[in-house]
Order: C-alpha cells, then sequence, then structure tokens
C-alpha cells in the first residue's frame, strides 16, 4: 500500500488524477531515484471485455522532463496492454495532446471513449459530470480531450 500512497502524492504533484489507483483493473508502474522518491510512473485500465484501455498516470518528475523518459513509460505501458490482448488504447489529456500525438494518438469522441471505458475509475466521474453538463447545458464539458492511437498498441518496446 505504500506504493499506492507514494504515488498519489507524485501525482497530485504533478497535477494528475490519482483516483482508482487502487482499483482491480489498474496497473501500474513507478520508477524511483535512489533516494526512494517517485520521479516517473506510468500505467493503464483495462476495460470490462479487456478490449480497451485507458492509459494513465504517465508522468516525469519536472527536473527530468524533456529526455524522453515520458515517451518511454508511455510506450511501456503500451506494450503491457498488448500484452494483455488490448487492442485499442485511448487516453485523457488537458494539456498534453501534442505530446501524446508524437506517440501516434489523434483526438477522439469523448463519448465513444466513455462507453468503451464506462466501467473504469478514471472514466466514471466524467461519464457522471459529462450526463449531468449534457442534461444541464446541452453539451459536455470540454475540460479534457480525448484521445486514441491511429494504429493498433505496438507490439514493440
Amino acid at each position: 500500500m505504500g506504493d499506492i500512497h507514494d504515488l498519489e502524492e507524485f501525482l497530485g504533484r504533478v497535477d494528475l488524477t490519482a483516483s482508482g489507483l487502487d482499483s482491480p483493473t489498474a496497473r501500474l508502474w513507478i520508477e524511483r531515484d535512489p533516494t526512494g522518491a517517485i520521479v516517473a510512473s506510468a500505467g493503464y485500465e483495462l476495460s470490462a471485455d479487456g478490449v480497451h484501455v485507458l492509459i494513465r498516470s504517465v508522468a516525469v518528475t519536472p527536473r527530468l522532463r524533456s529526455g524522453g523518459r515520458g515517451a518511454e513509460a508511455a510506450r511501456f505501458a503500451l506494450h503491457q496492454a498488448s500484452q494483455e490482448g488490448v487492442r485499442r488504447a485511448w487516453l485523457f489529456s488537458r494539456r498534453s495532446g501534442p505530446f501524446w500525438q508524437s506517440l501516434g494518438f489523434l483526438p477522439a469522441d469523448r463519448d465513444d471513449l466513455a462507453v468503451a471505458l464506462a466501467g473504469t475509475e478514471q472514466v466514471r466521474p466524467f461519464h457522471a459530470r459529462a450526463s449531468s453538463s449534457a442534461r444541464s447545458h446541452g453539451h459536455a464539458n470540454r475540460a479534457s480531450e480525448a484521445f486514441e492511437p491511429m494504429r493498433q498498441p505496438s507490439t514493440r518496446h
């Protein structure tokens, strides 16, 4: 449980969502420096049918960014997902669209994402807010963008 607590704190510091880290469908990896501090993380949540995955918690501590570590972490998570038989990867991004697009992701319809991954911890709150917002305002909240890959998850790493 120490790793989950440490990861929650790390994700809070880098302004990423920490909900659902203890979900049985979540797969998470962390990298620690010699002092034991988390310096990078990556993970995903599987859909109920195991066909889709929500890439999540891909982060690098600010002092180590721009060296390719984030791309390496993202590719690792995608590779692991493909090893589990996942056929489609999705993600939410508030401000990292260009990073994800450099890895082959394209903007996607968030409603399609919400249907494919409705049971995942990170999508449930969004799905509820989007439904409520759509009923109240006639459209869904657009604060986060959804992305999907332009090709299948790679089996290479």
